[in-house]
């Protein structure tokens, strides 16, 4: 078997080069689909509109809401194609960039990523995860490329909700803990593929920044400034998660995510808050050392990261429901089936269980 490695053409960061953005789409052409909500509209077109000034670019708007979807992605995909569309660009959140991407993919387009907020490891994969209308996971839309460009404005994320980054940081910290395991048992990387050692160090990479700089960036966008801590964890965030989870592979923090999203009350909480927790509940299930324990609930303590059901706003979460996460959680093809061991829905049921408990402890203790 093969390793491989999947990383977006061109990855630029800097304070304030969303101004600049003409200078970094050069490839996607001249005539373009810009993809934000509503919300970002109202925030960046005024922006947009003086970046595209005294140019040749031609541009149409497209507003976004509700869930990436295959219908949604396919239709403006078509619509793409109509408007004779030479590239994409998306401005937003993980919806609009995961809708984006399949956009590209359908259309063939190429595409630029633009997040405005760090809250997930979602602007750099070559994946885009699909939901239905209702926002329960679908399915992973394999794509043939990451985007050929991400662009990411370090004054943007900045001034974006707290909350956001933190989030992302929780998607960051599952990307080591999984890769390891894959590695640990053999598994294939999201790419169908082994892992290269790079991407196995890029993975261990995220843990080490977010240990390092995680709570120092999360002062800084408390403060709206940026700082070479917040630059760290945004490039940690984006970048080293990305092609860390993508190409070192994926295991049970994300398994059991997706089986998270069979319950309405976790739906509410960001990617990143549920696979913090559902991280420290692979730690569970691999039966890890109390001081790894001990230092990933105490990460997340620090900057805000939940440690128990109560954190997120499931304090009553029943039996019947934890049941429901499990059988999502190990479905066939389910990432969890990455981790060196097998793995049954009564093994989940029990450490997501355990993992409560050790959230609610002050501290746990080595005996």
């Amino acid at each position: 078997m093969s390793k491989m490695l999947k990383s977006p053409a061109k990855y630029v960061q800097g304070r304030n080069i969303l101004k600049e953005l003409n200078r970094y789409i050069t490839e996607l052409g001249s005539h373009l689909m810009i993809v934000q909500t509503e919300g970002g509209c109202r925030r960046y077109k005024a922006l947009l509109d003086t970046v595209f000034a005294d140019s040749s670019y031609v541009i149409e708007y497209e507003v976004f809401s509700g869930e990436p979807t295959l219908a949604k992605c396919r239709a403006l995909a078509e619509k793409c194609v109509r408007m004779g569309i030479t590239g994409v660009i998306g401005i937003g959140g993980g919806k609009v960039l995961d809708t984006v991407k399949g956009i590209s993919f359908f259309s063939e387009l190429p595409d630029a990523i633009i997040p405005t907020a760090c809250s997930s490891d979602a602007p750099c994969s070559s994946v885009s995860v699909m939901y239905d209308d209702d926002g329960v996971f679908d399915q992973y839309l394999f794509l043939k490329a990451s985007p050929n460009v991400v662009i990411v404005d370090t004054d943007v994320i900045s001034k974006a909700p707290v909350r956001l980054l933190v989030a992302g940081m929780g998607d960051a910290m599952a990307t080591w803990f999984e890769a390891r395991a894959c590695r640990q048992s053999g598994s294939n990387n999201q790419l169908g593929e082994k892992p290269t050692r790079a991407a196995t160090e890029l993975a261990a990479l995220c843990w080490k920044y977010l240990k390092a700089d995680g709570l120092k960036a999360k002062m800084a966008v408390d403060a709206k400034v940026v700082t070479e801590a917040l630059e760290n964890i945004i490039e940690t965030n984006t970048y080293l998660s990305s092609v860390g989870f993508e190409s070192g592979g994926l295991a049970a923090a994300h398994g059991i995510q997706k089986g998270f999203t069979v319950v309405a009350a976790l739906r509410k909480n960001y990617h990143g808050e549920n696979v913090a927790f559902c991280t420290i509940t692979q730690l569970v299930l691999e039966n890890a050392p109390m001081d790894e324990l001990n230092e990933v609930i105490s990460f997340c303590r620090s900057v805000g990261l939940p440690t128990t059901f109560s954190d997120l706003g499931c304090p009553d979460i029943t039996r019947e429901e934890l049941s429901a996460i499990a059988e999502k959680a190990c479905v066939e093809k389910s990432t969890i089936h990455n981790l060196p061991f097998h793995v049954t829905c009564e093994m989940v049921v029990d450490a997501l269980l355990a993992a409560d408990v050790l959230g609610k402890m002050e501290r746990c203790q080595v005996v």
